[in-house]
């Protein structure tokens, strides 16, 4: 069988976390509203680690558009 993508990344929400990506709170959070690519196995959710790198890649702001400051 010859594969030419390699298996996805899974871990866990701590390992993602250690990873420095972004904290753990804020992965349970967006956990919890169904908006990170994840599987469950039983109670442990896994994530796909490269999908959320390319879905955080793809997030843009852009803050030079705005005229009027905030404060």
């Amino acid at each position: 069988m010859n594969r030419k993508n390699p298996p996805p990344k899974m871990m866990s929400i701590r390992e993602v976390a250690a990873t420095g990506l972004l904290p753990e709170h804020a992965l349970r959070l967006l956990l919890k509203a169904g908006k990170l690519p994840a599987i469950y196995i039983g109670k442990k959710a896994l994530i796909n680690y490269d999908k959320l790198c390319m879905a955080l890649d793809g997030l843009s702001v852009d803050v030079t558009t705005k005229d009027d400051p905030i404060w």
